[in-house]
């Protein structure tokens, strides 16, 4: 399950779904703790390629922005972030400073250079998953003694993208 908090103009949504079940053409997500089910024309199709969604059984025509930051409807265009609120630091779990992926995706922004001094929670890189982009944070106080990784990179799950001394 993920959790995702949508603005789209000025009102802000907590989304929870189930990132899993995506191959499957109807998904049961919560929005603001209610469940909504949302039908896929094709789960597997990049956002921007999406022209229609059926919400609760009213079907919508809408057109995506590749990056989410706007969704047109038939009315107008709405102005939208999406921001996944699981991933935004990635904390390793043997607690030697090595900085892993939280998820699959590409480096989009190496933030940090070797050598550098930094703060716990100071961004150090930007991992794009999913059209989502995540912030990836130094899990502690200390000096970047390695980057494992440059833009356009691809990352696994759990592979070391930084070490901290």
């Amino acid at each position: 399950m993920s959790k995702l908090e949508v603005t789209i103009d000025d009102h802000t949504y907590q989304v929870d779904v189930d990132l899993s079940a995506q191959d499957s053409e109807e998904v049961t997500v919560k929005v603001d703790g209610q469940p909504v089910r949302v039908q896929l024309p094709n789960s597997r199709a990049p956002v921007e390629e999406m022209e229609w969604i059926v919400v609760d059984d009213k079907p919508y025509e809408i057109v995506f922005d590749r990056d989410l930051q706007w969704i047109r409807s038939q009315s107008r265009v709405h102005h939208m972030s999406v921001r996944d609120l699981e991933q935004v630091v990635a904390r390793p779990r043997s607690g030697d400073g090595r900085v892993k992926a939280p998820i699959p995706g590409q480096i989009t922004q190496v933030l940090v250079t070797p050598g550098q001094c930094v703060q716990a929670g100071q961004p150090l890189l930007l991992l794009e998953a999913m059209k989502m982009e995540n912030e990836i944070r130094a899990p502690r106080q200390g000096t970047v003694r390695v980057l494992h990784v440059t833009p356009g990179q691809g990352v696994f799950l759990n592979e070391v993208l930084a070490e901290i001394d």
